[in-house]
């Protein structure tokens, strides 16, 4: 696990993600394409396929079961979902940006209006786990911006949704929730169906059939990004605990086979002890063989000579959790120019971030923290430019504006124009 010559293993790490899109790009564009002509009569038939459920029994969750749901939870867990609700809120609320007009004193003005999207679709993988933090952290920033509509699709074996799942739904305000999963709910939620909504846009990730079916809806809707597999990279001094750091490892690891979990250290001696660390704590785990191979696969522990070596790499890495498990974390900070989520200290483990500390979880993966950034409230509004002219503003950069639509041969946009100031 520990790594001197870093090139070879750091390339599969990187490259982990690319899937041989070919296999599976043209299921899905099948896929896409039946929904967009038989509507529900597809989706009938693909979920009794590969769900076992056939939808005239109910594709659509009645929202009293949503309310019956959350009033059996556990008042433990019950809690545990208000308080990162309150959170999450807290922090989405700082986000939020507002409508602006600038206005100088020859009758000019110029701003920006801000308007919430009509309709938002959110998607809620199912099948290897539960994710109620998922619903929360996708819905409660379309809910802080302002959308009017949320719609939620996640699959249901047998026609079964976990009760925790429709709870969180409940409690994050969803406004309706649909039983279908893969890449026919993003073709239905992209096109419409008799049953299914059209949205403006769809966000939460999902898998590989899932992620194929955003990209290629792109265009038609928004969406969020591609997610890829999950991935942790903790830099770490020798200041740093083995037991938490590997303990934060393995956290990422448990995800699924292509999570990678990656620490960069300064320190031999720590390496080792982390090293021995995982592999104690790695017979405790139940997802234990999900765990090991993917720290056989896709684990690394680099040693570098330097914490600013470790920042060069982390930066070319651009990953979606960073940890900055050193004396010093604040000195590091603004030295970080690429990460989905920075968490500072020895006692701020990735998991805060998963569940309740109020930023969002759902972050850029496999590279894209170089020019993506978490979920907010901001993918969930529009902006439009506004432009007012007066007659004398108008008359003053006449000559200029018929210029530059001459030097590109658009003389009509020049006549515009003219004909208001001849």
């Amino acid at each position: 696990m520990i790594y001197y010559n870093k090139e070879e293993r750091l390339k599969k790490i990187l490259e982990r993600g690319d899937v041989f899109e070919e296999k599976y790009l043209q299921i899905v564009l099948d896929i896409i394409t039946k929904v967009k002509k038989q509507g529900d009569s597809f989706i009938r038939e693909i979920t009794l396929k590969f769900d076992n459920y056939d939808i005239q029994n109910g594709l659509e969750v009645d929202r009293a079961e949503l309310k019956t749901a959350y009033d059996s939870l556990d008042s433990e867990i019950k809690e545990a979902l208000e308080y990162a609700k309150s959170n999450i809120l807290k922090f989405h609320e700082k986000q939020l940006e507002n409508t602006w007009i600038s206005e100088s004193g020859d009758g000019t003005l110029l701003g920006q209006k801000i308007t919430p999207l009509e309709k938002v679709g959110i998607y809620v993988p199912g099948g290897k786990a539960v994710y109620p933090s998922t619903v929360l952290m996708d819905a409660l920033p379309a809910k802080v911006a302002g959308v009017k509509e949320i719609v939620m699709t996640t699959p249901a074996t047998n026609g079964y949704i976990n009760n925790i799942v429709l709870a969180a739904a409940y409690i994050a305000g969803v406004d309706r929730v649909f039983k279908v999963g893969g890449a026919q709910a993003i073709a239905a939620l992209a096109y419409g169906t008799e049953s299914i909504p059209k949205v403006d846009k769809i966000v939460g990730p999902g898998n590989i059939y899932v992620a194929l079916a955003k990209k290629m809806v792109f265009g038609k809707v928004d969406i969020d990004m591609i997610a890829g597999p999950s991935e942790i990279l903790i830099i770490a001094d020798e200041t740093a605990n083995p037991k938490f750091v590997a303990a934060d490892m393995l956290s990422q690891a448990e995800h699924d086979e292509l999570a990678s979990s990656v620490v960069i250290t300064n320190s031999e001696d720590l390496a080792k002890k982390i090293e021995k660390e995982v592999n104690l704590q790695l017979e405790k785990l139940p997802k234990k063989e999900i765990a090991k191979k993917s720290i056989d696969d896709f684990g690394a522990i680099f040693i570098v000579k330097d914490l600013d070596e470790a920042v060069e790499l982390s930066n070319k890495i651009a990953p979606e959790h960073l940890e900055l498990a050193v004396e010093n974390p604040k000195e590091l900070l603004f030295k970080i120019k690429n990460a989905g989520a920075i968490f500072l200290g020895y006692y701020t483990p990735e998991a805060v971030g998963d569940y309740i500390a109020g930023p969002n979880h759902t972050l850029p993966t496999g590279g894209t923290a170089r020019f993506f950034s978490p979920l907010g409230t901001y993918d969930f509004i529009k902006r439009s430019s506004i432009i007012q002219y007066s007659q004398a503003r108008l008359l003053n950069d006449a000559d200029k504006i018929i210029a530059l639509s001459t030097l590109e041969e658009l003389i009509a946009h020049g006549n515009s124009v003219k004909v208001r100031t001849d």
